[in-house]
Order: C-alpha cells, then sequence, then structure tokens
C-alpha cells in the first residue's frame, strides 16, 4: 500500500507539471485547480476560485467559493511541489487552519479588506465577507496537501470563528489517492445513524431474497433529513440531481406552504424521496426492523424536498418534529451503480421534461463524442513524429481505468497516443462550449451550474437534430479547447497580468472573440487550428489585445460592486463589455478579420453527410457490443472453431 501511495505521489506530480505547462499556470495554481476540479465533480464543493493572499501577521487563503446557502468555503494549500512524497504532522496542520480561519476573522470583524488593493482577488474576498458576515451560517476550511496525514488525524473537531460555525476537511495526497482509486471515483459518506441521531430509522424489506438487489421503504423524520442536508450539502445528492437543482430555487413554495400551515398532512401531499446506497445495516428494534448506517447515500429523486425542509426550518424557523418522508432506497453495489442508478434516477424525475437527468453519461451525445475521441486521429504537430487522439472522458475515471489493465510498455504507447493534456471532461467541454454558443456568465457561475446550461441546451437540440452533432462537431470542440488554454497562457505572459481572474478575463475574451465573429457574419476558422492544432500568431495578438480591454473593464465594475468575481456572473457585465466592441474592432490587426470565413466555408471544411454520421454510429454500436465480455467469449470460440476445422 505504501509502494502504492508513493507511485501515485509521483505520478500525479508528473500530471502537476505536465498541467501547468499546458495551461500556463503556476504550478500552485494548477495543484489547487486539479483537487478543486476532482471535488466539484464528486459534489463535495460546489466551485472554487482561486485567490492567493499571505500575511506576515499569520493569514493566509488559497480560494474560496460561496454557495446560495450561506456556506462559506476556504481553502489552503500545503505544497512546495516536492520531489518525494513526505509527512504532514499535526502541528503543521493546526497552524496552515489557523491561518485560513485568521483571514476569515479578519475580513468579517477588523475589516481587512480596507488594507488591500482594490483591484485584487483578495479585496473581493475580503469584502464580501465582511458584506455576507450576516448571512454566511458556515465555513468549511478545506487544505490540500501534497503530502501524507496519519489517517488517525483525519478529522478535526468543528469549532467557532467569528461566531459563525467552523468544519475543517483534510485533502491529503492519500486521500485524493483512495478517491481515484475507488471505483465511483467519488468518496462515499458513511452515515452512522444511531451515533448520529441517537437511533436508526425504521423500514420496511421490500425485496425478496432472491432478488439481485435489496429495497427498502423508510419513514425518514424531516429533522433527520435536513440536518444530513445541513452537513452534507450537494454531496447527499446524485451528480445529475445536484446540477439540476443548481438551477433552481432552493426552496418549493408547495413544499415550504406545507411545512409551515398542514405539516401533519406533509406525508400524503409529498412524493418522498428516491434514494440508493452501496451498503446498509439494519437492527432488529423494539418499534421493527430500522436501518442503523447507510454507505454512499445519494438521493436520485427528492432533491429539492430535502433543501426545502432544510431551509424552511433555517429561515422561518419551522418545526419539522411533525414531519415525515417516505423513501424507497435501493442498495446497489458499487460494480452496478455507474448503469443502474442513472436508471433509476431517469425514471424517477420522468415529470421534469427537460433536465439533467436526460445528460447522464451514457446519453447518446455523450456515447457519440467519446466514439469520435476514440476514433479520430488529431493531424501531427510540426516537429512530431506520430499523431495522436483527444481523450473524451465520458465517465470519471475512463482515462486512468483505460490504463489500469496495460503492462508498462503498453500504458506508455497509450500516454503517447493520448497525451494527459489532451485529456478533457463533460464539464470541461460544456466551458469550452458555452463561451462562443451561449453565455460567458454561466462558465463564472462554476462548472456545475455551467454544466446544467449546457446540458439542458444540448438536450434540447438533439431532439430537434442529433445529426448536427457530427465529426464537424467535435473536431470544432477541439479547436475551441486549443483557443481556450492558449488565451491561457497569453493572458498569463501579459505585462498587465497581476495574477487574478483568469478565468473570467479568458471567458469573456472568447466570448467578445465570438461576438465580434458573429456581428460581422463570420465565423473564426476552426478547421484551420484543427488541423494544425495550435492557434496562429493572427490570433495569438487578437486575444492579447481583447484580453487587455476585458480585464480592463470587469476590474472597474459599477459603483457599490466590491466583488469582482460576483460582477461576472452578471447579465449586466457581458453588457458593459459588449458597449467596448467598436472601440475593440478599431484595434484588432486587419489579418484577423481576413482570416475569418463563412458559415458555408466552415462546414465545407471538415463536414460529413448524415449518412456517414449514421454508418459511423452503427459502427461504434457494434465496437461496443464486440468489447462486451460475452460476446468477446463467443467470438473467441468460433474463431478456434473455424481455425480448428480449417
Amino acid at each position: 500500500m505504501e509502494q502504492a501511495g508513493e507511485e501515485f505521489f509521483h505520478d500525479f506530480r508528473q500530471e502537476l507539471l505536465a498541467g501547468a505547462e499546458a495551461n500556463g499556470r503556476f504550478q500552485l495554481d494548477e495543484f489547487m485547480e486539479t483537487v478543486a476540479e476532482e471535488l466539484v465533480e464528486t459534489g463535495f464543493t460546489e466551485g472554487f476560485e482561486l485567490c492567493h493572499f499571505r500575511a506576515q501577521r499569520g493569514m493566509r487563503v488559497d480560494g474560496y467559493w460561496f454557495n446560495d446557502e450561506g456556506v462559506l468555503d476556504l481553502f489552503i494549500a500545503d505544497f512546495d511541489s516536492r520531489n518525494e512524497l513526505a509527512s504532514l504532522t499535526k502541528t503543521e496542520l493546526d497552524a496552515a487552519f489557523r491561518r485560513v480561519a485568521n483571514f476569515f476573522e479578519a475580513s468579517a470583524n477588523k475589516y481587512l479588506a480596507a488594507e488591500l488593493e482594490v483591484t485584487s482577488p483578495e479585496y473581493g474576498l475580503a469584502r464580501q465577507i465582511a458584506d455576507r458576515k450576516d448571512v454566511i451560517r458556515q465555513v468549511n476550511l478545506i487544505l490540500f496537501s501534497e503530502r501524507t496525514l496519519s489517517e488517525r488525524i483525519q478529522a478535526l473537531p468543528d469549532t467557532e470563528v467569528a461566531g459563525v460555525p467552523v468544519t475543517h476537511h483534510i485533502w491529503d495526497v492519500s486521500r485524493l489517492h483512495r478517491q481515484r482509486s475507488s471505483r465511483s471515483h467519488k468518496e462515499p459518506l458513511d452515515l452512522d445513524f444511531e451515533q448520529m441521531f441517537g437511533k436508526g430509522v425504521a423500514c420496511l424489506p421490500a425485496h425478496l431474497e432472491t432478488d439481485a438487489y435489496q429495497s427498502y421503504l423508510m419513514v425518514m423524520p424531516a429533522e433527520v433529513l435536513a440536518t444530513l442536508y445541513e452537513r452534507f450539502g450537494a454531496r447527499l445528492l446524485e451528480q445529475n440531481v445536484r446540477t439540476f437543482l443548481q438551477a433552481r430555487g432552493n426552496v418549493n413554495q408547495g413544499i415550504k406552504a406545507t411545512i409551515l400551515n398542514e405539516p401533519g398532512m406533509f406525508f400524503a401531499y409529498n412524493n418522498g424521496i428516491t434514494a440508493t446506497a452501496q451498503s446498509v445495516e439494519t437492527a432488529t428494534t423494539s418499534f421493527g426492523l430500522a436501518i442503523t448506517r447507510v454507505v454512499d447515500l445519494q438521493i436520485v429523486n427528492g432533491g429539492q424536498t430535502t433543501a426545502s425542509l432544510f431551509h424552511t426550518r433555517k429561515r422561518d424557523k419551522a418545526d419539522l418534529s411533525q414531519i415525515f418522508v417516505q423513501m424507497k432506497l435501493s442498495v446497489i453495489d458499487s460494480q452496478q451503480s455507474e448503469m443502474v442508478v442513472p436508471k433509476i434516477s431517469e425514471y424517477a424525475n420522468t415529470q421534469n421534461r427537460v433536465n439533467a437527468a436526460d445528460f447522464f453519461s451514457n446519453h447518446p451525445f455523450h456515447v457519440r463524442m467519446e466514439g469520435f475521441s476514440r476514433r479520430i486521429w488529431a493531424p501531427a504537430q510540426k516537429g512530431s513524429p506520430r499523431e495522436t487522439r483527444w481523450f473524451y472522458e465520458r465517465a470519471r475515471g475512463q482515462y486512468a481505468d483505460a490504463q489500469s489493465k496495460l503492462t508498462p510498455a503498453e500504458q506508455r504507447r497509450f500516454k503517447a497516443e493520448h497525451p494527459k493534456p489532451q485529456m478533457f471532461t463533460k464539464t470541461d467541454l460544456a466551458k469550452f462550449e458555452n463561451v462562443w454558443d451561449d453565455h460567458p456568465k454561466w462558465v463564472n457561475l462554476g462548472s456545475q451550474k455551467n454544466f446544467s446550461q449546457y446540458a439542458t441546451r444540448i438536450c434540447r437540440e438533439w431532439e430537434k437534430l442529433s445529426d448536427k452533432f457530427d465529426e464537424f462537431y467535435f473536431k470544432r470542440a477541439i479547436a475551441r479547447v486549443i483557443i481556450f488554454r492558449s488565451a491561457e497562457k497569453i493572458i498569463s505572459s501579459q505585462p498587465w497580468y497581476n495574477g487574478g481572474y483568469r478565468a473570467n478575463i479568458v471567458a469573456y475574451t472568447l466570448a467578445v472573440l465570438g461576438e465580434i465573429a458573429k456581428r460581422n457574419q463570420k465565423n473564426i476558422n476552426f478547421s484551420t487550428i484543427w488541423d494544425k492544432q495550435k492557434i496562429d500568431s493572427v490570433l495569438e495578438r487578437t486575444i492579447a489585445i481583447i484580453s487587455e480591454i476585458v480585464h480592463e473593464d470587469i476590474t472597474n465594475p459599477p459603483q457599490g460592486i466590491s466583488n469582482i468575481s460576483e460582477w461576472c456572473k452578471k447579465e449586466a457585465c457581458w453588457k458593459q463589455v459588449q458597449l467596448r466592441l467598436p472601440e475593440l474592432e478599431q484595434l484588432l490587426p486587419g489579418e484577423f478579420f481576413e482570416n475569418l470565413i463563412t458559415a458555408d466555408q466552415q462546414i465545407t471544411e471538415i463536414q460529413i453527410v448524415p449518412e456517414k454520421q449514421k454508418n459511423d454510429d452503427l459502427v461504434d454500436e457494434q465496437q461496443q457490443i464486440s468489447a462486451t465480455p460475452l460476446v468477446s467469449k463467443w467470438q473467441k470460440f468460433w474463431r478456434k472453431v473455424r481455425e480448428s476445422s480449417s
């Protein structure tokens, strides 16, 4: 186990080095962003904003995220680009948490913002803490460490800072390794009801001994549900439900009215909750069978009921003691969860015409994009001896899983053909696409809300004309990936760039780029970018010019707006930026406009006919069928029969 940890550390370090180079980031930024992406994907946090601040008075912060429910996540890094895996001591751990707690306390009670540069990210964070201190109900202090901590020190007691409850969370390299190694690629919640609430929850078995899985009907006290949501938030919600809920209000008004006015009728009026778990423990009590422990509880339908119970208790001081909710709990082991849980969620959420449940990793759109990424070779870059592929990770962990059963030599070949910088996920794709085809504010709202918006839009477009998502769409998407990552590097190297708001600047820069092309009734020549696998010097200069104006504009918000990251999430920000477009067009090189092409020119470059798309889909389906163990087994059997008879 220790050797595996060492191997993971060195692989992770190489991943960071390659990522920092590919993304044009400092290693510390790459470390924070990489770990944060893992946590966002699995629901541990809703989002992440980089914000580095260190002071001699024992204060430090490296990132943050405010959610819509009064919870502030503050992140601090333990990172020094170490060459060898080392241990993190309890003394160092306590010191790190003390520094980030000091930052919060100084921001909330001593108006730290007054001492900071107004255009800096740390000013925006400190000012936002001061402005919101009356509505912040909880602060989560989260340490990211490249070192390993003794398992005996994985939990720290909850405290208070500036009168606000504070929890402590440690994500060291060992915990990250465990998460990546787990089949479900997320750290499951282990809920001991007896320890947490003093007793189990009454249940009725709803399965036969011969059934392939267990199922229970439960009567959940509303107090228990609200408390679980308060402590674990979005981690309770299955990913697609979590994504969908973030696009809606937190409280359903009908549910709220029942809680406040007719609590005794809640059980009768409410549809209840559908949930899954990896495993459960039961015990026979004086009131019958009860579930005492649940591992990886995930709510796949009823997330809004759960959130509404919590918010109504908090905001309206509602008494939940007389309210109960029916729950159907299916126990699905981790090996079946990837296929079964999405189906349960999909069928349980049929009342929503278009929602994120329609956009699971096995949605035909994702399957098609995955097929393209495994089949299409990207042209070799100048000076490179071989072609490569862009690896689309349709489901979490596919890139690592694809290598897990390969020999060392095969792994080297795989990585040469699928370089890690050319791996991208569903949320990555949503980010790269939405800045061009939707609105830059979505990207600034965080990966989950941005993905929700992308999912809704693509589902709607898929139903109208699925054939449009062809090789042209895939190659154009890769060209947009290249532009996005090039923009990150270009902006980081500009003399005016001070290290803050890069994600915001990139999003608005590319949105402006697309808007200028659209106003000229033209398009960026994505096919040329695909062919060269890079952008040319003209586009580089164009991005540099636009980004400087964008930076100047977004860091000078209207009077009364203190946090630039929050300003970038507003419709008004995009409108203000657009007012500069006539001025911007005059500054851009003439070659930029000469290189723009019409929509017809773009499509004829790499468009494929619908009939070919259908044939390609059929080939992909046949390959998937052939890859299943049972089919492969029979193929080998008949091959041996033919060989023996010839």
